[in-house]
């Protein structure tokens, strides 16, 4: 960030010449000094500093200038830096007319000419209000800034990308913030197309996708090496502990992962039942510590979509969405699971604007003080539920089954019990979605009939499918999509692979395994997922070491 000015103005070279050195001496570590030689060359100046976005902190002008005295330059440079602290330099004989010009023009403070010894006269003058101007001086925001509207669905993917992974940004919503229409047009763009990013190195994307976002974000979005021993597909929670147990067993391990480290645990806003956080931890966090665990122990991190596995002998072959191929030795699946939508009348033209699928963090404050729907009845809707809660006015939860009891922990069932901002309606669900340009009301099927709400944001949380069709069919699954894997793979015929019985998380393909919410039967809890990832490792040497 740019350091803020000094201005001193003085028509006397050998004057100004001294005022410069001694600002110099004590202040040039903290701030820029700037001169000028007339009151217009000032404010010349000073209209070229403002539009660069450049901040004055003080003004020191000599009075007894030809064409413009240090009053009156004082007085127009208010107009341009109105907070600045103003500083008059006066001779001895000028003192009464200094005097007039702090009730008139607002001048802060007068100095007699000589000032020396500066350690004096002129650095405790400048240090009381060079103090008092940083208690209100706020520094241009120079960090990624997003602009883009509440409610368009590319505008919620741009900032929720960037808040799972952890980017700090500026949001300016041009419907509410004139700043934003100012920056698109120091920018030469306008707000037709949104969402616009604006960089920190100055340039910026319209609409960009999730890979331009990735690169210019410091994200790594292409393989280091050719070849690895294992590929782990996904950076859920199995996917960070067979990263961590992988790269810590000196295998050259590689994460893939599209969105954001963490998965749908990652979104969780408190973990309350995982061994050794007796406080409870959220997804993120957890999330966090595994990824910067895996990656100290050497494991390497890849933001990118696995579109294609193939095989060729003993090489499995991983196809990135970029349509670049990192070969490897054996894969780990474990991709989690995505909600399940809602199929209702108008969801998914709303999707993104006001209709969520998972709790998007990245709208959690957008909704202050307002009313918010909460659908499903496991824990992920219930630790959304009480996340919410602090924000929002009031979180209703919608459970079509008779109560939460049936798939929720009972420490989250008690929790929102004793939250008195949520209310939990049971036997009801969403039969319409309504709205046009964003979500503005629903309709509702009760026990008592039917009925219309006002809503602008809900949050959908209702059962989950493994997105498993870009597998090749090769890798044997169930009737709902999850990968079957050890002893399940009897059911379709897999006994044997050659002289031996599949691995127990081994798939109906020898050397790619799977772990977590995507494997079939499995425990859909983090730590569950967790021990699967980790003792998958054991799994993926014995098939190496048979070679």
């Amino acid at each position: 960030m740019a350091r803020p000015i000094l201005f001193a103005v003085d028509d006397d070279v050998s004057v100004l010449e001294a005022v410069v050195g001694d600002l110099r001496r004590k202040y040039a570590q903290e701030y820029r000094i700037v001169r000028a030689a007339s009151g217009q060359a000032a404010l010349d100046t000073c209209d070229q500093l403002k539009t660069r976005g450049d901040a004055v902190a003080l003004f020191l002008s000599d009075q007894r200038m030809p064409g413009m005295t240090g009053v009156d330059f004082l007085s127009q440079a208010m107009g341009l830096y109105p907070d600045a602290k103003r500083v008059l330099l006066t001779a001895y004989a000028d003192t009464e007319a200094a005097i007039r010009a702090i009730n008139t023009a607002r001048i802060h403070y007068y100095l007699n000419k000589p000032w020396d010894p500066p350690e004096d006269k002129l650095y405790p003058v400048l240090d009381d209000l060079l103090f008092s101007w940083h208690q209100g001086y706020k520094p241009p925001y120079e960090g990624l800034q997003v602009v883009g509207t509440r409610w368009g669905s590319k505008d919620h993917a741009v900032r929720d990308f960037l808040s799972r992974n952890h980017v700090s940004f500026r949001w300016l919503n041009p419907d509410t913030q004139p700043e934003a229409l100012e920056l698109l047009k120091s920018r030469g763009l306008d707000d037709a197309k949104l969402p616009v990013v604006v960089f920190s190195d100055g340039t910026s994307a319209v609409q960009p996708t999730q890979m331009e976002l990735a690169g210019k974000i410091g994200l790594r979005v292409q393989a280091e090496k050719e070849h690895y021993d294992l590929v782990v597909v996904g950076a859920g929670p199995a996917g960070l502990a067979g990263a961590v147990y992988g790269a810590s067993e000196g295998l050259r391990t590689l994460v893939v992962e599209p969105d954001a480290v963490g998965g749908q645990a990652g979104s969780s806003s408190r973990i309350e039942n995982y061994l050794g956080f007796p406080d409870g931890v959220s997804g993120d966090e957890l999330a966090r510590r595994g990824f910067v665990q895996a990656q100290r122990l050497g494991a390497e991190f890849l933001t990118q979509r696995v579109t294609k596995i193939r095989v060729e002998d003993q090489y499995r072959f991983v196809t990135m969405g970029d349509g670049r191929d990192v070969s490897c030795s054996a894969v780990l699946l474990a991709t989690g699971v995505s909600w399940c939508k809602l199929d209702v009348p108008g969801g998914d033209e709303l999707v993104g604007a006001g209709v969520y699928y998972g709790a998007a963090q990245s709208e959690a404050q957008s909704c202050k003080d307002e009313e918010v729907f909460v659908v499903g009845g496991a824990n992920s809707a219930g630790q959304a539920a009480m996340n919410f809660a602090r924000y929002a006015r009031k979180v209703t939860m919608l459970v079509r089954g008779k109560g939460l009891a049936q798939s929720m922990s009972q420490y989250l069932i008690d929790q929102i019990a004793g939250t008195p901002n949520i209310t939990v309606e049971t036997g009801t669900e969403i039969t319409r979605f309504c709205g046009t340009d964003h979500l503005q009301g629903i309709e509702l099927r009760t026990p008592n009939g039917t009925d219309n709400r006002a809503a602008t944001s809900v949050f959908i949380f209702i059962g989950a499918a493994p997105k498993t069709e870009w597998l090749p069919t090769e890798v044997a699954r169930d009737d709902r999509g999850f990968v079957l894997a050890g002893p399940d793979l009897k059911r379709v015929g897999v006994d044997r692979m050659g002289d031996r019985n599949p691995y127990l998380l081994e798939t109906s393909v020898p050397g790619i395994f799977v772990a977590g919410d995507v494997r079939h039967g499995s425990v859909k809890r983090a730590a569950s997922a967790v021990g699967e990832g980790s003792i998958a490792i054991q799994f993926v040497h014995q098939y190496l070491a048979g070679f």
